[in-house]
């Protein structure tokens, strides 16, 4: 038979709890002094949820008044998140409570060594900070407002004591500028959240007041264990050729989409080796987008929500996880596929840097003349658009606007345009790897293993003729080849 503990149970709460601290017995498990209840996860990494009934007894993480636990240390009692282009926030501990500082201003921020605009972000970073904690500790936030105006920070998805929620006006005062406000409460709960500004959202989470929360889980199963953990913000922005700050006004035609606040190439690459079991935590907080974020060359598993962790039964194989508004999405995969994979967003316009919607389809258009007419008006101009948008490196040749990128890619390792921009990364794979914190580099090819050039043997010895006429429903006209029929009825494969 099966039994079932609440939470309260499990947590070992309850006021008479609460005196006396706690401790780190051999096997990592803290527990109360003057009481024999080892503490337990509020979810245990690969435990069965099917005993779970339809309405669970509690939906915020049960009473609030949880003895704290000893805090959690990065290396010993966790492995940190990588947060590629930021950094997780330093802390430091006063009487067993873990203390942050959260520090909110202007930042003169590059999403890419061409295009810069002035932000506003947490401590010097736009969209790249993460706050790392472990359930069961006690945290303490400090944040101080270096804005020009009020502001207030939302802590996505905790549980956490009301007047800590951080909605300006409804929980808490302003937190004016020059004030700095504390927060304070004990973690109940692990996975990967997100904080924001509360207040005049539309204006300072579109100016960068974005970053991801992670909290490890306090004693995590074997399974839960992966050699590498990344943190990635998504986010999106209106920034107008030639202009050098966000228009917090757009709500539908975002040009520029970001990770941790960079856009393709300059976000750095994810580099693992060969073997290694990755997670990726992905949080969107930008303003209308969904994100089905894509990956190449391996499958993952959805592992998580915000809410929490999904139990195995549950989970399914993807290669592409939607990320709406609001949400995060873990996913898990072993890194078993060395070389360099692309993993993206699928929605095409937003691997593009900095286009517009403001002109009119040039597709198949014959531009002949046209820029010798135009040129005694406009002497920059120069048609573009006719054969589609892939400039290649006419884009880092043409005159443009000071401080734009429209179209922006890199130039790949067979001398050919990665015509990518915006919400768009690589996975390094690799063999071997001296150190994850250096860039491997591109992916040297076996031979044999790459689709190149095809011969004029290939092409005689299959029998493919690429002057072959094409039908209008796309097919080769020419005859096919003799071969069994269908029967009567049936179906041609």
């Amino acid at each position: 038979m099966i039994t079932r503990l609440s939470r309260r149970q499990i947590l070992g709460i309850g006021a008479a709890s609460l005196a006396g601290g706690v401790g780190w017995p051999a096997d990592g498990r803290a527990t109360m002094h003057g009481g024999s209840t080892p503490y337990q996860p509020s979810a245990t990494p690969g435990t069965p949820r099917g005993d779970r009934p339809y309405w669970d007894k509690t939906y915020s993480g049960g009473p609030i008044d949880v003895a704290p636990l000893p805090p959690g240390l990065p290396g010993e009692h966790y492995r940190p998140v990588v947060v590629p282009d930021g950094d997780a926030l330093p802390f430091k501990v006063v009487d067993g409570i873990k203390v942050f500082h959260v520090i909110a201003g202007e930042v003169d921020h590059a999403f890419d060594p061409g295009l810069r605009a002035k932000c506003w972000g947490f401590n010097g970073r736009v969209n790249s900070t993460t706050i790392e904690a472990v359930e069961g500790e006690r945290i303490r936030i400090y944040v101080t407002n270096r804005l020009p105006v009020p502001t207030s920070i939302h802590w996505h998805g905790i549980y956490l004591p009301n007047g800590m929620d951080g909605v300006g006006g409804l929980t808490q005062p302003y937190i004016k500028a020059g004030e700095t406000a504390r927060y304070e409460w004990t973690l109940r709960q692990h996975g990967t959240f997100m904080f924001h500004s509360h207040h005049d959202e539309m204006t300072q989470m579109g100016m960068g007041l974005i970053g991801m929360f992670v909290v490890h889980p306090r004693n995590p199963s074997p399974e839960h264990r992966v050699d590498r953990d990344f943190s990635l913000m998504i986010s999106e922005w209106s920034v107008k050729a030639g202009t050098a700050r966000p228009n917090v006004l757009e709500m539908t035609d975002f040009n520029v989409l970001t990770i941790n606040g960079k856009v393709f190439p300059s976000t750095a690459p994810l580099v693992c080796k060969t073997g290694d079991r990755v997670r990726l935590r992905l949080g969107n907080l930008g303003a209308t987008d969904h994100h089905p974020m894509h990956i190449h060359g391996h499958r993952f598993r959805i592992t998580a929500t915000d809410g929490e962790d999904i139990p195995l039964s549950a989970q399914w194989p993807e290669t592409t996880v939607l990320v709406a508004v609001g949400q995060t999405r873990t996913v898990e995969f072993i890194a078993d596929a060395p070389g360099d994979w692309a993993f993206h967003c699928h929605m095409t316009h937003h691997v593009m840097n900095q286009m517009g919607h403001d002109f009119p389809n040039m597709v198949g258009v014959n531009p002949a003349g046209l820029d010798e007419k135009v040129r005694p008006l406009l002497p920059a101009y120069m048609t573009h658009g006719h054969t589609g948008m892939d400039m290649g490196k006419m884009a880092e040749v043409m005159p443009y606007p000071r401080n734009t990128i429209s179209m922006k890619g890199a130039t790949g390792p067979f001398g050919d345009y990665i015509s990518m921009g915006g919400l768009f990364t690589i996975i390094k794979v690799r063999d071997h790897l001296t150190s994850y914190d250096e860039d491997p580099g591109w992916y040297q090819h076996p031979a044999g293993t790459v689709a190149l050039r095809a011969s004029g043997a290939d092409l005689a010895r299959d029998g493919i003729d690429v002057n072959a006429p094409m039908d209008n429903g796309g097919r080769s006209a020419a005859p096919a080849p003799a071969g069994p029929t269908a029967p009567s009825g049936g179906h041609r494969h």
